[in-house]
């Protein structure tokens, strides 16, 4: 640079910094703020989580084991005793996308509402009939055992 480009600025290159008389100065501490990093797309690395996210589909149960585990249910209900404990695999629709999840639990059943077409558990769980991929438990293997 050249001695007459800084001679046109010669008159306000030393003056003090102006302060202003309206808006109070900002803290040090609220300064760093205003250089923090900005996310133009909000939410963006969040959906390409949900994106990748796999899901199962809901398998059709064939004709013979929906008989199955209507007869399954049938045994249930006519148990006198106290209800052992049974382990339910059903499924689980997601609530964000297509498919979902297969769960089991493992519990008493407490009633088995087929108006609703509903097994509630002892825990309070409810599971639609519809949804019930297998039921399994010692009673069950029994009843199967013993009509081979």
């Amino acid at each position: 640079m050249n001695k007459n480009e800084f001679s046109e600025y010669d008159d306000i290159i030393n003056l003090s910094r102006p302060v202003s008389c309206k808006h109070p100065r900002m803290p040090v501490s609220d300064r760093a703020a205003q250089f923090s990093p900005f996310a133009a797309l909000t939410g963006y690395e969040e959906a390409i989580k949900e994106t990748g996210r796999v899901t199962d589909n809901k398998h059709e149960l064939s004709e013979e084991a929906k008989c199955v585990l209507d007869e399954k249910l049938h045994i249930i209900m006519s148990i006198n005793e106290e209800m052992p404990i049974f382990e339910i695999t059903y499924f689980v629709a997601d609530k964000r996308k297509r498919g979902g999840a297969y769960v089991t639990v493992s519990g008493r059943i407490q009633k088995i509402d087929g108006y609703k077409r509903v097994v509630i558990m002892e825990d309070k769980t409810t599971i639609p009939i519809d949804d019930i991929f297998e039921i399994e438990g010692d009673i069950l293997n029994r009843f199967y055992k013993s009509d081979l």
